[in-house]
This record gives C-alpha cells, structure tokens and sequence, in this order.
C-alpha cells in the first residue's frame, strides 16, 4: 500500500512512501453523543452544517513554471534545448479570517508563481502566499478584497474534545468538479508517522477524499472545522475511506503565525530525545501498558533539564492528555507557543507512582551561530555549502539535534565536491584526523597545506572515511 498525497488533479498525483503509523489514542464516548435514537432520526439532514460551512471553503490552483527535458539523443548533436511549460495543480482551502486570509496545504501551492483563488460565489482572485511550513504540510494565503467587503469564515476548533465516532464532513473540490461534501466518522485520533518528529497526530477519517480536496475542511457537526485534509492511503490514488487531516490546533499555530508577520513557525522543543515505549520496553519496566515516551537523553540546560526531567524517566500524560507515543509528545510541544507551560505526569525508577513536571515551552538554541558557507579553495569540499548543527538547525531540517556537534553539509553546487561524491546532509566530522565540530573548525583544516585529504563524515547513520 502506497500514501498519496491528495494533490490537485489526477496528473499530478504522486505516489510516497507508506508512512508507519501509530496505534493512534483512542476515544472514549462522551454524554452529550448518542446514536440515532429511531428511523426518523436517520433521516436527518447534514445541510444546515452544509450551509453554515461551504462558504468559506475554496478553489485554488497553482501555475508554475517548468523545464522539460528532451531525449538525451538529441542533445548529443546540439539541438533538443530544454523548454518551458506550464504545469498547474488544483486543491481547496479554508478562509479563515474574513479579511481574506485562506488556509491550504503546503503541497497544493509549493512552487506556484500564479496562484489563483475561487470563492463559493465563483469571483476568482490573485494570492500571495505569507506562510509556507513544509513540516506541517500546511500554507496560508492572502487575497486582497474590494473596500469594506468581509468573507465568510470557519471558526477553528482546537479544543481537543474531538472523539472517535463523531460524525464530520469533508468539504472540498476534488478532481475539479466543484464543491463537493462528503461524510463519515473519525477512524482514529493521533495517527501519527514512524519519525517522531514534527507535528504529525492526524485525525484519521473515513469520509470520502479525493485529489483536489487537499486543503479543504474537515468539520464537525457544529460547523466547525477541526482538521485540514491533506493526504490518503490508497493503492489506487483514490479514497479508500483511509484519509487524514491536520488536527486544528496545528492549523491555528500556523496561521496565528502568518497573521503576526511570521515567516516561520517557531516550534517550541521538549529539549529531551524521546522514543516510544515498547512491549519489551514496558516488561523491562514493569509498566502494564506498552505506552508513554522514554526519555533517552537530555539537552544540558535545555526546558527539560531545567524542569527535573532524567534519563530514563517515562512521560505518561501531558496537560492531562495520556502520552501514547514519542511522537504524541511532540505533537503537544508543536501545539504551544513560546512561554506555555506544560505539565508532565513522569514515572520514574521504574516504581509505579507518578510526578509532575512543569516544562516551560522554549524555541530551541541557535547555539552554536549557523556560520553558513560555501567552501573554496583546492579541497574535496569546494563547492559545498556547510553549516553548523544547533538544535535551531536540526530542527529547520528534521535532523537529530542530538547526533552531537559537527558541520552539516547543507547544499553541493559546482566544484570538486560534485564529483568528490558528497551529498546534503552529510555530517563531517573530522579532516586529516583534526576533529571538527564547527565550520569555523572545518575551514581551518581544509586551509593547512596537505598532500592529500582524508574525511570522515556520517551519512544514514553509518560513518564513512574516504581518501582524495
């Protein structure tokens, strides 16, 4: 089985690897939810929740340049120049403040240099983008709107009372036959990739999604939205009823973001490496359950230090909610702002009893300074752009802020390194035996006269030494 990305048209699909994904955390039934009580019941009406939300999803699509290679036969004789054509790709989108502030995925406008917005009323209008978060798949938009004229929105509810069972509506344009409402249940909460890392707990559903809803709304029965879809899980590209969206606290960070001037999102960091507790991790602690986060190292001075937390420790809840994975644990980090406290319930020595933590939510260091560069000179390493590690970096990146200190190859240009065979996200950790931990480290290696060159740096995992 493949993951899709639901992107804008059947063209454009594009298949990705299948992510792992968790167990999820489930749902329990809440008092005020009960199933429908007779036949009469059945025969009720999504349309009001139709009416009240349809208006503020939209139409986007994308137009970008590309350059098209031709047959490498031809080129050998000098002819057969690359050309230029346009390729454009279609999804939807959620207004989200009514001075025309819009919300998509970061896929559907990724390298769009036109982008265009219909609204329910078919008026079409330019977009500039003012956000793009490429780790949370998420874009937010900008149309300028006639004087005094105020849009339809969707109020985002991230109050995280969302349950396994709810009945919710996907809306959104798929294929580009137009507006199109589908309905079903959430599958599951807290679906989240093998990683660890970014800010993946995605509500998973069963309502009908297809290319061209990525971006559109997932809304509960209130109207509101609380999720943005944004991929399936499919063999054939189309919905096989295994759909996920963007949970809305995740959407509201980022679009608080934009709405402030951001041109990032600040993702503030536990400062601790985690990893899911296992079966045999939970039998070696003797925990009944094969869930939390165990704690594997921690960042000297970091939030966790600072709050008591240890090696070892097994972070069960957070602000109340159960901790259910490693990447659960993130997820509630990349939900706050900088500043916000967190509560941790923590067991420790392996005894059953519990403790709470207050974790201050912080951005992690930019420390040491990012000193990126291009390297020259009569080296293997000209050409390439390096820079240093900081939790900063590794978080921009998806890297490991713990894999200690080196100097990340971030880019390979023109020059020797081409040809020397290196690749971004090489990690260079020492040249003709001289330690390096920084570029300023690196530099001053590469200038010391030498006959030759031997590099070690890691890649995959795996540490690699070569000789130029």
């Amino acid at each position: 089985m493949r993951a899709v990305r639901v992107l804008a048209s059947a063209a454009l699909l594009a298949a990705l690897a299948q992510p792992a994904l968790s167990q999820g955390q489930p749902g329990f039934a809440a008092p005020n939810r009960a199933p429908p009580t007779s036949a009469m019941a059945m025969k009720s009406s999504f349309a009001p929740v139709v009416s009240r939300a349809a208006p503020a999803v939209v139409n986007i699509s994308a137009k970008r340049l590309v350059r098209q290679q031709t047959d490498p036969f031809w080129q050998l004789f000098g002819l057969g120049a690359p050309r230029a054509r346009i390729q454009g790709s279609l999804g939807s989108g959620v207004i989200v403040r009514p001075d025309g502030v819009i919300v998509t995925n970061n896929h559907v406008v990724e390298g769009g240099q036109e982008i265009t917005v219909a609204l329910n009323d078919r008026r079409e209008f330019p977009a500039r983008i003012l956000l793009a978060d490429a780790r949370t798949d998420l874009a937010v938009l900008k149309i300028d709107l006639p004087p005094g004229e105020r849009l339809p929105v969707l109020p985002i509810d991230d109050s995280g009372d969302t349950q396994v069972g709810d009945l919710v509506l996907a809306i959104g344009d798929p294929f580009g036959v137009g507006q199109t409402v589908t309905n079903g249940i959430v599958s599951a909460l807290n679906r989240t990739t093998d990683s660890g890392e970014g800010a993946g707990a995605y509500i998973q559903t069963d309502a009908a999604i297809n290319p061209g809803n990525s971006g559109g709304a997932l809304v509960d029965m209130d109207g509101d939205l609380i999720g943005v879809n944004s991929f399936i899980l499919s063999r054939s590209g189309t919905s096989s009823g295994v759909g996920f969206a963007i949970p809305a606290a995740v959407v509201r960070r980022v679009v608080e973001t934009a709405a402030g001037g951001g041109r990032a999102v600040v993702r503030p960091w536990l400062g601790a490496r985690t990893q899911s507790v296992t079966a045999e991790i939970a039998r070696s602690l003797g925990m009944a359950l094969p869930q939390g986060a165990l704690v594997a190292d921690v960042w000297p001075g970091g939030p966790a230090a600072r709050a008591g937390l240890r090696q070892g420790d097994v972070v069960t809840a957070a602000d109340g909610r159960p901790v259910v994975d490693a990447a659960s644990l993130n997820y509630v980090f990349a939900t706050k702002r900088p500043g916000d406290t967190v509560q941790l319930a923590v067991r420790r020595d392996g005894s059953g009893r519990e403790q709470t933590l207050n974790v201050r939510a912080e951005a992690p260091p930019a420390s040491p300074a990012r000193d990126q560069r291009t390297i020259e000179g009569q080296n293997p390493l000209n050409g390439a752009t390096v820079i240093n590690l900081s939790p900063a970096v590794a978080d921009e990146l998806g890297l490991d802020p713990f894999s200690g200190p080196g100097v990340l190859i971030s880019g390979v240009g023109r020059g020797f390194a081409v040809g020397a065979g290196f690749r971004p996200g090489d990690m260079i950790r020492s040249v003709n035996g001289r330690r390096v931990e920084t570029v300023r480290d690196l530099v001053t290696a590469l200038e010391t006269p030498s006959r030759g060159w031997q590099i070690s740096l890691e890649r995959g995992g795996q540490t690699i030494t070569a000789n130029f």
